[in-house]
């Protein structure tokens, strides 16, 4: 803290211990009041305007300061200057005076609640944003919620103090009326409970619900504005409850759902059930993964007292395994099942021609055209291909694309170039290099994996070097060009062109979703690389939803599911109650060897949105079932508020990382620390220890040493 501010917080110390030490507060009674009443005016009658001044300042500073007794003030002021020029002053007054406590606040101790509890204080900002003045407005019309708690709570929010100075005059002024009236009926008023009648009290309390109703009556209106162009068209009568467009995660879940609930819903898939996922992203790639990490432990077998031996396969028969791992997941995700479920499956392409009509072009040629009360987008994401120059001739293949072409090669490309060094890149990078490719991975940033934290970003790079990938960061790709038939990319790196051949390209350099060729343009839904959607996943018309990578912020199909809930279920029950999408624990995985897998903070966030943080570390080389398995590389890093053993996020690096980040996962959603996990019996041996072990760590670093010493005495003691 700094000497300005300790000198302020001082000050306002001071101001309180004089009001306490001298016992001012007597002079703040309703006894002294009445009894001093005829004083008062006689004062106020021969120097009307300095009594005045000095009422309206001693209403400020004790608003400023939070002094007991504002309610003994604003009755002197009806009491001495009658109601209308006592409502003046006190309205000013402790609006000028709440505003100082704001500032005080804001000015004293915002900076240090931000550092400990950033990341909770950032939902509250992004709500005060958006809503502040509404919700200030409302907290000032009830008297019941004591008004210096609302001047120093919202000082350490982002309220502009203009806004809280206008909220909280317009706000205050009809319990300030309230009060100075009964102030010049002082006579009759035997205690302040007296004032605040339950009839009183019910009245504020429908002042308070009035903001409310206003706030439905402002959305209906809003919504009134949004549909104006398409009143004319909006059916009487809706042929389905629900339709989704998209059969991946997202789509998938919201039919779901709907079909569970017992609603009437459509689901239109243009190509293939599963999505991305199913058939071009996770599942395929994870079991490319596996066979890739076999002919990595036969390379290797001496590590475990085998012979080692170079193994030798049809990468052909590699490529048919996958696609059969495919089929035999297919049935989950298939038209058949979720005909069963009660789910109408459509194959074709979806268009919306207004906000509750959509056409299908069937894949047999016929068009089918549908009503709906609610529409859920869960079109997925495509991946993302550079202009690059030449790229498009040079038969490049994308994550999508890669495993229908590889698929008819018998061996795996001799030298292979991929373009990307995030997750998808460096997996694939990985996997293809322990398969026998020469591969070459080129990444523009100054490093691979860059969301996470530089020594996870080095092990990466490491475990990817360590398998005969040759990691090129810092380079930048210019063109593709072939010369005599060999293809090459161009690539440019501390000002130097340096060209790279290659048999194929894969590019893998992200995603980006499927924002046309579905009507969202003749709607004018906005767009912003996603589907723009609020907290219950509404679109700009609120019976239209979007779900998945169509809406962000995160392309993970767990995300897609989690969104889906939302979507479908304030689709279909949403005029009786909406949730808000919950995306306070998110957790996601790369699943190169070592895993890396994450959920909350990591110490490069924390630094950039300024959190404080601890850090506890556990080097899974120490875990003896790591051992065992010869997998004993990685470690387990825990992020906590600083001195307690709330988790803020985990990062863990190491064998089956996705699978033991679950355990943190479950406690962060449900507000578990460590000292909970430390506590939980983990079988021995089983990797899952190293969750304990991490918590131990904790608990080590914050064990009361002092106390120790002395328990260490009694025990001496006790010897003799």
């Amino acid at each position: 803290m700094t000497f300005r501010k300790l000198l302020l917080l001082a000050a306002v110390l001071l101001g309180i211990a004089v009001f306490f030490f001298f016992d001012l507060g007597h002079f703040l009674s309703l006894n002294y009041l009445k009894q001093s009443q005829a004083n008062f005016e006689a004062l106020y009658a021969a120097e009307p305007l300095k009594i005045s001044l000095a009422y309206f300042t001693l209403y400020v500073v004790a608003s400023a300061l939070s002094f007991p007794g504002a309610t003994i003030i604003t009755l002197a002021g009806g009491a001495i200057f009658g109601l209308w020029w006592g409502t003046l002053l006190v309205s000013f007054a402790s609006s000028l005076g709440a505003t100082l406590a704001f500032l005080v606040s804001r000015f004293v101790l915002r900076d240090s609640i931000e550092a400990k509890f950033g990341n909770r204080l950032a939902e509250i900002n992004r709500g005060i944003e958006k809503d502040g003045a509404f919700y200030l407005f409302t907290l000032r019309l009830i008297p019941v919620v004591p008004f210096f708690v609302i001047n120093l709570v919202m000082g350490l929010t982002k309220m502009k103090a203009l806004t809280f100075y206008a909220v909280s005059q317009i706000g205050m002024l009809a319990g300030t009326l309230v009060y100075v009236n009964a102030g010049t009926q002082l006579a009759q008023i035997d205690s302040l409970q007296g004032i605040l009648s339950p009839a009183l009290l019910g009245s504020f309390v429908l002042l308070g619900v009035f903001p409310l109703i206003a706030k439905w009556i402002v959305g209906l209106l809003q919504k009134r504005k949004v549909y104006a162009r398409w009143a004319s068209v909006k059916p009487a009568r809706f042929d389905r409850n629900l339709i989704v467009i998209g059969a991946g995660a997202g789509g998938l879940v919201s039919a779901y759902i709907a079909a569970v609930v017992k609603a009437k819903v459509t689901l239109v898939e243009s190509h293939k059930m599963g999505g991305d996922c199913l058939n071009y992203g996770c599942v395929p790639s994870k079991a490319l993964i596996k066979s890739a990490k076999l002919a990595h432990q036969m390379r290797h077998g001496q590590t475990y007292g085998l012979n080692s031996t170079q193994p030798t396969f049809s990468f052909k028969a590699v490529m048919q395994r996958i696609q059969a791992i495919v089929r035999a997941i297919e049935p989950h995700d298939s038209v058949e099942r979720y005909t069963g479920l009660g789910v109408e499956v459509l194959q074709g392409y979806a268009k919306l021609v207004n906000p509750w009509t959509v056409e299908i072009a069937l894949n047999d040629g016929s068009t089918q055209t549908l009503t709906t009360r609610s529409i859920v987008i869960a079109a997925g994401a495509r991946p993302f291909v550079p202009s690059l120059p030449g790229l498009d001739d040079s038969g490049y293949v994308t994550s999508d694309t890669l495993w229908e072409k590889f698929g008819q090669l018998d061996e795996a490309p001799k030298r292979l170039v991929v373009l990307g060094g995030g997750p998808i890149g460096c997996e694939l990078a990985q996997s293809f290099a322990r398969l026998g490719s020469r591969v070459t991975q080129v990444e523009m940033a100054p490093r691979v994996m860059a969301r996470e934290d530089e020594e996870v970003s080095e092990l990466a790079r490491q475990a990817l070097m360590k398998d005969g990938v040759d990691v090129r960061t810092g380079h930048k790709a210019l063109r593709v060009d072939s010369r005599d038939g060999v293809k090459a990319i161009v690539v440019e790196h501390a000002g130097v062109e340096q060209r790279i051949e290659f048999d194929e390209l894969l590019c893998a350099v992200g995603r980006s979703a499927r924002l046309t060729g579905y009507g969202l343009e003749a709607l004018g839904i906005p767009t912003n690389k996603t589907v723009e959607t609020n907290e219950y996943m509404q679109t700009l018309y609120p019976n239209i939803y979007a779900a998945g990578d169509v809406a962000g912020p995160y392309q993970f199909t767990h995300v897609a599911a989690h969104q889906a809930w939302y979507a479908a279920v304030n689709a279909l029950f949403g005029d009786f109650k909406k949730f808000k999408a919950d995306y306070r624990v998110i957790p996601w995985a790369t699943f190169i060897d070592p895993e890396v897998a994450r959920v909350g903070l990591n110490e490069q966030e924390a630094r950039e949105q300024g959190i404080a943080v601890e850090v506890t570390k556990y080097g899974i080389d120490d875990l003896d079932r790591a051992i065992a398995d010869s997998e004993a590389h990685g470690f387990v890093k825990v992020l906590t508020a600083p001195g307690k053993d709330t988790i803020l996020g985990v990062t863990i690096v190491g064998t089956h990382a996705g699978d033991l980040l679950a355990e943190y996962v479950l406690a962060m959603k449900h507000g578990l620390g460590l000292n909970k996990i430390l506590g939980t019996i983990h079988t021995y041996p089983t990797l899952s220890e190293a969750n304990k072990y991490a918590a131990g760590e904790w608990k080590r670093a914050h064990a009361p040493h002092k106390l120790l010493a002395w328990v260490g005495r009694f025990h001496d003691w006790r010897r003799g």
